[in-house]
């Protein structure tokens, strides 16, 4: 059973994950009335603003994700239900593709509540060059429908100043463009064009009128040097001069006013016609903190040839070397799209895009340089020395982390490490920013004659990520407490994460102390007596044996339970059902409700899968509780 258990103050804060619950459900109204609808190619000279959204479905990407479930794509999709959520940070930026030039005249954005404060509404044609045709500094979120003016192939929102501590966050970016009742001028698209320097290249840009006898005129920008356009017949010509790859827009307008256009890349090769060709390597999956290796191979039509690597997208933590191998150490969980490629001296290159999916499966444990200079560490006069090691990511200085025992206190700037001597249970505390400030956790341990039991624990509340490594005199080395992916990542995507992870009924946990901590169900009135949960467990434990102990003393092991150590894990757990050899194996927990998924949630997070979510969570060994006899030092990690 966890060391020692109590109940700790609580502060109710407004959550604004309950507010976005409420916009969503008046939203979700309006996204009733969203139809999607083909974009029109044309426009008029007596035009009105229309009403098909352009930016519905369309590619869209962003400067960052909060995760992998709040893609870009997410704000585009029509549903008022999904979110776009960037990095808690400025600037940021949503772009849309909207596959061809439009003259914008309408935006809407249906803005969670981290909204921008300031941001700018940009167009471009080329994706590269951006003209602002909005922009407040005074924004107050939302649903803003902004009327505009401005041309181009390209959109987005560009955040300078975020109204919240998270980042920026829309549920959908809309966008619309000048319609009229007149003439449709319809540009076909020709597809991606390839030619090489210094051969003539030739293409005929064909488009159509939706009003007979019209004569209409060809335009283009971005045409590789070199070539033009016809103005009376549509046909491209010329001998390219230079190589690179760009983007070119053709217009056709009639004589009414009306016009279309499409967009399309032009790639001219060098002269001399070598080809080169990267080999995908196809889907790649690999494990925060595990090594990894990737050689990347390519060919040259042209012998002699050196090729030279890059890439874009690769996962944090890891390179690419110039003659094409990507090693080092994934650092965060998650999947993304890498491009490599391939260039010779001649300027003729090749690429190739593939995915990389880094996972937090295996161990969870981190690598040995995250226990810092483990070699420095003095040795003990009592029974063993503790290492305190920062680890909030940059968060808080040597000088803001603190640990407090037996009376003293001490920022690790001042004291990292402490001479542990034999005592009674007893804890730890830790604290960020200031001594005994909202931002604090602890740990709990034993320290006898000649050995330690301690633990992490979850018991009460989750304050601060905590890890422990414990090292005894005979080389052994034992790891508990939140994993590596969960001290690399953000608070604030902890928080989101534990949202997303449990069912409604646990939801608000993650916001009844934030940002500060995430009690236990049982410490939360909701499920306590009168609360709306309060029958939670109700008709399972009766059904199991208990009809005395409430929801909340189920949670906690109190009541009957406190003398019960298997009935309490097997009812959290959802496994007192079964036979007994089988509430033992951890594949059977939590797989219905219902459950204590706030246990589950900590478990999913730790190093091997221990951790004290619940009093007796070491029933069947699965607590973070550890010990050694003639232990040698112990280091504790501090993160944010």
């Amino acid at each position: 059973m966890s060391l020692l258990i109590r109940t700790l103050p609580r502060w109710r804060r407004r959550s604004r994950w309950r507010v976005a619950g409420t916009v969503i459900a008046i939203l979700s109204l309006a996204a009733a009335c969203l139809t999607a609808s083909t974009i029109s190619a044309g426009k008029a000279a007596a035009a009105t603003c229309g009403t098909t959204n352009l930016a519905l479905h369309q590619p869209t990407t962003a400067s960052s994700t909060q995760g992998p479930a709040w893609p870009a794509s997410n704000a585009t999709d029509g549903s008022l239900s999904t979110r776009w959520s960037s990095a808690f940070s400025d600037p940021q930026w949503l772009e849309v593709d909207l596959g061809s030039t439009q003259s914008i005249c309408q935006v809407a954005i249906y803005w969670e509540t981290a909204y921008a404060k300031a941001f700018q509404i940009q167009v471009s044609n080329d994706n590269s060059t951006w003209t602002t045709i909005y922009s407040t500094t005074t924004s107050t979120g939302g649903t803003q429908t902004l009327n505009v003016t401005g041309s181009g192939r390209y959109i987005r929102m560009y955040g300078t100043v975020r109204a919240t501590q998270y980042g920026y966050s829309i549920y959908e970016f809309q966008a619309y463009a000048s319609t009229s009742s007149g003439n449709t001028v319809t540009v076909t698209n020709p597809g991606v064009q390839t030619s090489t320097a210094g051969t003539a290249a030739s293409l005929q840009i064909h488009a159509s009128d939706s009003a007979s006898g019209q004569t209409l005129t060809y335009s283009a920008t971005g045409l590789p040097a070199g070539l033009s356009i016809n103005a009376s017949s549509g046909l491209i010509s010329g001998t390219p001069t230079t190589t690179g790859t760009s983007t070119v827009t053709v217009t056709a307008k009639d004589t009414s006013g009306a016009s279309g256009s499409t967009s399309f890349s032009w790639t001219v090769n060098p002269a001399g016609g070598n080809t080169v060709t990267v080999t995908n390597p196809g889907s790649q999956s690999w494990t925060v903190g595990t090594a990894a290796s990737l050689q990347i191979s390519a060919s040259d039509s042209a012998s002699g040839q050196t090729l030279t690597y890059s890439a874009t997208g690769l996962p944090a933590g890891l390179s690419i070397s110039s003659a094409g191998l990507i090693s080092g150490t994934p650092t965060t969980a998650g999947t993304g799209s890498i491009t490599v490629a391939a260039s010779d001296t001649t300027g003729a290159s090749g690429s190739a895009t593939f995915s990389w999916t880094v996972s937090a499966g295996g161990s969870g444990e981190p690598p040995a340089s995250f226990w810092g200079n483990t070699s420095a560490i003095p040795a003990a006069t009592n029974v063993l020395e503790l290492s305190i090691v920062n680890q909030t990511n940059g968060q808080y200085p040597d000088s803001e982390v603190y640990w407090s025992f037996n009376g003293q206190t001490e920022s690790i700037a001042e004291q990292p490490y402490i001479d542990m001597p034999a005592n009674s249970a007893g804890r730890m505390y830790f604290y960020l920013g200031t001594p005994n400030g909202p931002y604090y956790d602890f740990i709990e341990f034993t320290v006898g004659a000649s050995s330690i039991n301690v633990d992490t624990t979850r018991v009460d509340r989750f304050g601060l990520k905590l890890a422990l490594l414990l090292h005894g005199h005979d080389g052994s080395n034992q790891e508990v407490g939140e994993n590596y992916a969960t001290f690399q990542e953000s608070r604030a995507a902890t928080f989101q994460r534990f949202e997303n992870f449990v069912p409604t009924q646990f939801k608000e946990l993650a916001t009844d102390d934030a940002p500060y901590g995430i009690p236990s169900p049982g410490n939360d009135p909701a499920f306590q007596t009168g609360g709306a949960y309060a029958s939670y467990f109700t008709a399972y434990a009766a059904a199991n044996g208990d009809t005395t102990d409430s929801t909340a003393q189920i949670f906690g092991c109190g009541g009957t339970l406190a003398d019960n150590p298997t009935l309490c894990a097997g009812l959290n757990r959802h496994v007192a059902q079964l036979p007994a050899s089988e509430q033992s194996n951890p594949a059977n927990f939590y797989q219905a409700a219902p459950a204590n998924y706030y246990a589950e949630f900590w478990h999913e997070n730790a190093i091997n899968g221990k951790q004290y979510g619940f009093p007796y969570d070491d029933d069947a060994g699965q607590s973070s509780d550890i010990s050694v006899t003639n232990p040698q030092y112990m280091v504790v990690a501090v993160g944010w």
